[in-house]
């Protein structure tokens, strides 16, 4: 990092302010825990604020121990685990561990500046790191990290103009947050009570309204899986222009695009299908949250084993409606395919052929389709804004932290 202007200063973190690490009180003690004292791990790090902590110590837990006790504003930094680097400002009174060092500026700083500071010189930070299995940074490593500081009044309007863009990312994400808890609430009710107000009859899928019918997936769809052509034969990918997926591709929910093609020569000798657009697709087998996953594809593709289809033949169901139910039924898919206590579960075709899927008028199939797309477009539109607020904050934390940008600029 490299700056270079007039008003600004260039000193070692050490030399600006007090460093302190805390510690564990003895596990052993449970008169030391459950107590009314906050107690900081370094997993809390968040690049943001503490308002609380998972746990609390007492006054004996503090006393007999190495655990300090800092005052609300105090920057905090961890000095290993998974958040390394990271940092936090307190906004209460609290400990913390022996992971996390507290940083107390002195009067030439300012606290919420340092700690955006901190991020932008992470990458330089963790490249002191040291150690094996658990590679961490010392005390010594941060009180010699070099920063660079304006005027007290310009740290103050750096900080605020990139928390001004931290606070609109958090906005976009309670935004994602609420969206997703209403379109499951909606997913229960809307699957089970419909839109018409009816009475609701018992079915093998729960309750459902009186008009709506049961019916089987594969009395609605044909139901078949694909394959995988040989890697090792080139004539089966080199220059393919035929789209080909893999489960990945299901978090995707509908798919537009591809990004392994084969060719038409791996299409035949392989007996690859041809899956038509607008067809569905369920992850059969996965690892993580892979399995019992559903997506629409929008495009003719090709799939591998790992991917069943079921192509629609009949007018009475919208794909995008059985698509939307599926997402009720990833728990239990995923149940069924682990039945028995297998670690490495998965659905067949033949299952998936007798599942039951709920079929009301098209008119209703189509208001519920909507009602779930509209909740899918603010995601999207969330999601975008969210990554394009993260764009915006590296820009100006690298910007605003070399002097390239000043504040005079944002007046």
């Amino acid at each position: 990092m490299s700056v270079s202007v007039s008003n600004w200063q260039t000193q070692p973190l050490g030399e600006l302010a007090t460093t302190t690490s805390g510690g564990t009180p003895s596990r052993t003690r449970k008169d030391y825990y459950v107590g009314s004292i906050p107690w900081v791990k370094s997993g809390e790090l968040n690049d943001d604020y503490i308002f609380d902590t998972e746990e609390h110590i007492t006054e004996a837990g503090l006393k007999n121990s190495s655990a300090k006790l800092f005052p609300s504003g105090t920057v905090l930094i961890a000095l290993y685990g998974a958040t390394v680097g990271k940092t936090s400002i307190l906004r209460i009174n609290a400990s913390t561990n022996q992971a996390v060092c507290g940083i107390t500026p002195g009067p030439e700083l300012d606290g919420e500046y340092l700690r955006y500071h901190l991020i932008s010189l992470r990458r330089e930070l963790l490249s002191h790191r040291y150690g094996g299995a658990q590679p961490n940074i010392s005390q010594q490593i941060v009180r010699n990290q070099k920063i660079a500081f304006p005027p007290l009044p310009e740290q103050k309007k750096i900080a605020h103009i990139l928390s001004t863009v931290q606070r609109a990312i958090e906005a976009q994400e309670r935004i994602l947050q609420t969206t997703t808890e209403l379109k499951k609430a909606l997913m229960h009710k809307l699957f089970t009570e419909g839109l018409r107000h009816e009475p609701q009859k018992p079915t093998e899928i729960g309750p459902i309204p009186e008009s709506w019918e049961v019916v089987e997936l594969g009395a609605l769809a044909k139901v078949g899986n694909g394959s995988t052509p040989k890697r090792s034969n080139e004539a089966y990918w080199e220059g393919g222009t035929i789209p080909w997926l893999n489960s990945t591709k299901i978090h995707d929910r509908f798919i537009t695009e591809a990004h392994q093609f084969v060719t038409p020569q791996a299409v035949k000798e392989c007996h690859l299908p041809k899956v038509s657009p607008n067809s569905l697709l369920i992850a059969i087998t996965g690892q993580g949250k892979t399995l019992g996953n559903s997506a629409i594809t929008r495009i003719e593709t090709c799939i591998n084993q790992h991917l069943a289809y079921a192509q629609f033949y009949v007018a009475k169901v919208l794909p995008d409606f059985v698509l939307w139910f599926m997402q009720t039924r990833y728990d239990y898919l995923r149940s069924i395919a682990h039945g028995g206590g297998s670690t490495k579960g998965a659905l067949t075709c033949g299952f998936l052929k007798t599942l039951s899927i709920p079929v009301p008028s098209r008119v209703e199939q189509g208001e519920i389709v909507t009602t779930f797309q509209s909740l899918e477009d603010k995601q999207d539109f969330a999601l975008r804004k969210q990554a394009a607020l993260h764009d915006l904050f590296r820009t100006l934390l690298h910007h605003l932290m070399t002097a390239q940008i000043r504040t005079q600029h944002f007046e």
